[in-house]
Parts: C-alpha cells; sequence; structure tokens
C-alpha cells in the first residue's frame, strides 16, 4: 500500500480524494459538533494537500438514497462544517460527474477545494460500475484514498478508480491500518476485546479468528444474545438479529477465554421497565443490558489489560433505564490504563453521550470495516491499493 507521502510533487496536481463523510445530519440541516468525527479524522490529510498546493476533488456518499437524487441526504451541510473546521472556504458542484464538474475543476487554483455532490445519486457507485468510476478518475491526476470506513466496499469510487490513476493511501487510511495491524499481530497482553451490539453475523468471526490471538473475549448485546442461545441458556423473548444461534456453535464456546453475562438487565413486559435478573431465568422478558455483576466482572478484566479493543455497546444504551452496563464498560475502558481503540457508529455515540469520548486512546471511523478487518479479511479498497 503506497502512502500519501511518497508523491514528490503534489503541487498543482488534481487529487482526488476519497473520504467518507457519511455522518449524521440534524433536522435543522446542519452537522452537529458531537456527529463530525468521521470528518475532523480526515483533517490532516486536507490540510497537508493544502499545504502542498494540490488541487483538491473531495468525493463522498451520504446515506442510502438508492441511486437516485434525494435532497435530504445532499452534502451542503458537509461543505458547511468541514469549511468551518479548515476555516477555508469550500466550493460544491450539484453533482459528482457531468460538464459542470469539469469546469468547476477547471477553473481551480492550488490548494483549492471542490466537494462533489453525494456519489450514491447514481447506483453505478454501489454496483462498481467501470463507466462512471473512469469517468470520475478523469477528473483528477492522481487518486488517494482516505476513507477506511468504506474500504469494505467494493465500490466504484474506492475500487474501481483504481484502474484508471495511480492511488494512495491517505494519512488516516495509513494510521488506522498500521494502528489494527499491530493490534492484530502484536496485542499487548494481556489483550481483551470486548464485542456487543447487533449484527451477531459481523461480530462472531472477529470472535473466532482472535481468540488465540487474545486473552479474554468479553461480549455483550445481540451477540451475548446468540452465544447464550447457542451454549443451551434461556434468551426469553431477547433479539438474535439473523444470526442463526447454530452458527456461533462454530466457535469454541467452552474456551475459558470466553466471558458471557452472568446476570442482566430485562424488560419486565408486564410493567414495561427494567429489572435484574439470573441468566437463564429470562422466561418470556428481554435482554436489554448487561447485568451489575457482569459488568464488575468485565470491568476488572479490562483493568488488568494492556490493550483494549471496543466495538459494540453492551445493550439498548439509548434509553437510561438499560445504559449502565454500557457506561460501566466506557468509563473502565477509558480509566484503564492499558492503550484503547474503539470503533463502530454506535460504541463511539454511547461514549460520546457518557462524556468518555476523549479519553479513548485511539477511535476508529471504521464500523464495519473494522470488523471485517480485525476478522482477518481482506478489504476490496484497500488491496486496490496493493
Amino acid at each position: 500500500m503506497k502512502s500519501l507521502k511518497e508523491i514528490k510533487k503534489l503541487k498543482d496536481k488534481k487529487v482526488i480524494l476519497r473520504v467518507d463523510f457519511n455522518v449524521p445530519i440534524g433536522k435543522d440541516g446542519v452537522v452537529d459538533k458531537g456527529e463530525d468525527w468521521r470528518i475532523r479524522a480526515t483533517l490532516p490529510t486536507i490540510e497537508y494537500l493544502v499545504k502542498k498546493g494540490a488541487k483538491i476533488i473531495l468525493l463522498s456518499h451520504l446515506g442510502r438514497p438508492d441511486g437516485k437524487v434525494v435532497e435530504e441526504f445532499r452534502l451542503g451541510p458537509v461543505q458547511d462544517r468541514l469549511s468551518e473546521l479548515l476555516g477555508l472556504s469550500i466550493t460544491k458542484t450539484p453533482d459528482c460527474i457531468g460538464d459542470v464538474v469539469k469546469e468547476t475543476i477547471a477553473e481551480m487554483k492550488m490548494g483549492e477545494i471542490v466537494l462533489l455532490e453525494n456519489l450514491r445519486f447514481h447506483k453505478e457507485e454501489e454496483e462498481n460500475g467501470e463507466a462512471f468510476a473512469k469517468e470520475l478518475a478523469s477528473l483528477g491526476d492522481v487518486y488517494v484514498n482516505d476513507a477506511f470506513s468504506a474500504s469494505h466496499r467494493a465500490h466504484a469510487s474506492v475500487h474501481g478508480i483504481t484502474k484508471y490513476l495511480p492511488s494512495y493511501a491517505g494519512l488516516l487510511m495509513e494510521k488506522e491500518v498500521d494502528i489494527l495491524t499491530d493490534a492484530i499481530n502484536n496485542p499487548k497482553k494481556p489483550a481483551t476485546i470486548v464485542i456487543g451490539g447487533a449484527k451477531a453475523e459481523t461480530k462472531l468471526p472477529v470472535i473466532k479468528f482472535l481468540m488465540d490471538k487474545f486473552d479474554n473475549i468479553l461480549v455483550g448485546g445481540v451477540v451475548a444474545n446468540v452465544i447464550l442461545k447457542a451454549k443451551g441458556i434461556d434468551t426469553g423473548k431477547s433479539l438474535l438479529g439473523d444470526m442463526d444461534p447454530e452458527e456461533a456453535k462454530k466457535i469454541d464456546l467452552d474456551n475459558t477465554k470466553l466471558h458471557i453475562p452472568v446476570d442482566v438487565i430485562i424488560c419486565n413486559s408486564e410493567v414495561k421497565t427494567a429489572a435484574l435478573s439470573a441468566i437463564g431465568k429470562i422466561g418470556d422478558e428481554r435482554i436489554l443490558d448487561i447485568g451489575p455483576d457482569t459488568a464488575e466482572l468485565y470491568a476488572k478484566i479490562i483493568s488488568e489489560s494492556k490493550m483494549i479493543i471496543w466495538n459494540g455497546p453492551m445493550g439498548l444504551f439509548e434509553k437510561d433505564a438499560f445504559s449502565q452496563g454500557t457506561k460501566e464498560i466506557a468509563k473502565a475502558i477509558t480509566s484503564s490504563k492499558g492503550y484503547s481503540i474503539i470503533g463502530g457508529g454506535d460504541t463511539i455515540t454511547a461514549l460520546d453521550k457518557f462524556g468518555y469520548l476523549e479519553k479513548a486512546s485511539y477511535v476508529s471511523t471504521g464500523g464495519g470495516a473494522m470488523l471485517e478487518f480485525m476478522s482477518g479479511e481482506k478489504l476490496p479498497g484497500i488491496e486496490a491499493l496493493n
């Protein structure tokens, strides 16, 4: 993977920079300052290119418009927030291809930035359309991928485009790959991974891949529900997502490294309130958080760890009645002396909610990309740079 820093001459070069500005837009049409972490993460690469005198052409997607122009997914709010963060004027085009885009880029001066409209307004982006990728490539001299969080998708702007331009990794991409590679291959012992949230089908491969490399695996959320069910433990009406518990049996469920909840917080269906329950006695209820004994056990393991990776909350943290488990884990990780790597949108949102985000050692921009990387998968966007 070639680095952006290897390019000897950037002055006056048209650099197509793929970023991931897929951030929440508020009802007021503004990117909230607590939700702009993906934008802020790529600022070093943009500022580097500005300093080198490049002409910067930014590519990003936003939301899921399904190949159609959807007004709420226009990148205007992103343009405003990026301009505010950089202290620079930024031009935005009404589309990402076409004559207007070409004319705007032709008029660019050194150090200027143009943000192209949402790539996913064209279905060819997600289809990795060759003609679309080639048209995007025709806009620049060099391609730089700084969107680690989008690189697990073989889309035109992260995969197809590399066929037509000299391609490099941006500063953020390089940092993400280096930190996660080192964490996986050379974890500081004792090393602990905390896995929660939904989408157990994407989390269980991580557990399987890292079980031999890490000392402790702590589970919560839907991931824990699936594992409990697979072990024959009653989970009541708890969510299992799209995961068949039988699939979880491919993991060594009896491995002593794997820690499952010993108590949980359930939603009492009769009175609609939270209640503490021992594992195996869920009945007709639904598990929505880990219990205090589990949180205490997990916190002790975390406090003794020299490295902790966390992806996925322990429960329905958005509701106060089911947020304590996630809050206790967040507190334990960020107060630990160990090096912490945090990833996943919900996990980051939870850390921010509880006021611990700034205390994490490293916050990865990748959610799905981080999980696939940590499960040993090759990411199309990264492979295309090799």
